[in-house]
């Protein structure tokens, strides 16, 4: 995910145009995302209460298993953007005066099936692509914090319990400053590959290496603007979880259709032929 590596094999050409956006822009997706929170009802909260259910599944089986539970939760927060697909699509349909019936979600999910003839092509795969960088992405996270901690804790960190008591709450060491510097560190490539790689990869016919190049290029172009986006994100996914996940059925929609109206706003993909026209 690294845009140096992609560079020698894409020209300008075949990107799209990216704009640049004022600072504050990332508080009118949010406040787009409530107006079609509330055209949506029903299916777009379910996208959150789904999320929800699956997070507290994984809460009742690590609930005692502090790395399990990290690693777990890591891979379930990094994949959202690919989760969140269909609520991509409730906004398009929404922007296209169409209506965002549970048909929107099951015609996302199952019709790109149709419309590939080639099964072994790198198009039909992209996506199923995406979401596994994303959890290696967070796999490793998860190792080198284990790492980490395991060699610089004070005592062994085997419960959430020994995380608050021995990395959270110390105050002999610098342990905990260290490990939000390297999850930042390690984040911020990741947000920066995906900002609006999977909206991308649903609105137009672009590869996987496309869609990424793209999103570094946005968050280049935009590095105030992004780093506020986000923030932003932190926040409410915090809050969301802070809430016993109870926050995640309203905060995992509003975040993705506001994902679909940051994509468009930053980027000009008229050119590219539309995935739904393959």
């Amino acid at each position: 995910m690294i845009p140096g590596m992609l560079t020698d094999s894409l020209s300008d050409a075949a990107l799209p145009r990216v704009r640049v956006i004022e600072w504050s822009r990332p508080l009118q997706w949010l406040a787009l995302a409530w107006r079609d929170l509330s055209r949506c009802g029903a299916v777009s909260f379910l996208h959150g209460l789904a999320l929800t259910l699956g997070g507290w599944v994984i809460l009742l089986l690590a609930h005692d298993r502090f790395w399990l539970l990290a690693g777990a939760l890591s891979g379930f927060l990094v994949v959202a953007p690919v989760l969140a697909t269909s609520l991509y699509a409730l906004s398009r349909a929404l922007e296209r005066g169409e209506p965002p019936g549970f048909q929107v979600v099951t015609r996302t999910w199952l019709n790109w099936q149709q419309r590939h003839f080639n099964k072994w092509g790198n198009d039909y795969w992209c996506m199923v692509q995406f979401g596994a960088l994303l959890a290696l992405a967070g796999t490793g996270w998860v190792v080198t914090s284990a790492a980490l901690i395991t060699l610089l804790a004070p005592q062994p960190v085997l419960t959430p319990m020994d995380f608050l008591r021995h990395v959270v709450l110390a105050r002999d060491n610098f342990l905990f400053e260290l490990w939000l510097a390297l999850g930042g560190a390690m984040a911020a490539p990741i947000f920066a590959s995906s900002v609006v790689a999977m909206p991308l990869l649903l609105d137009r016919r672009v590869s996987l290496a496309q869609a990424v190049l793209t999103s570094w290029r946005v968050v280049l172009a935009n590095p105030v603007p992004m780093a506020f986006w986000a923030a932003l994100i932190m926040g409410f996914t915090l809050l969301g979880l802070g809430s016993l996940l109870l926050g995640l059925i309203a905060v995992v929609p509003m975040l993705g259709h506001a994902s679909w109206y940051a994509y468009r706003d930053l980027v000009d993909a008229g050119a590219l032929p539309s995935r739904e026209s393959d």
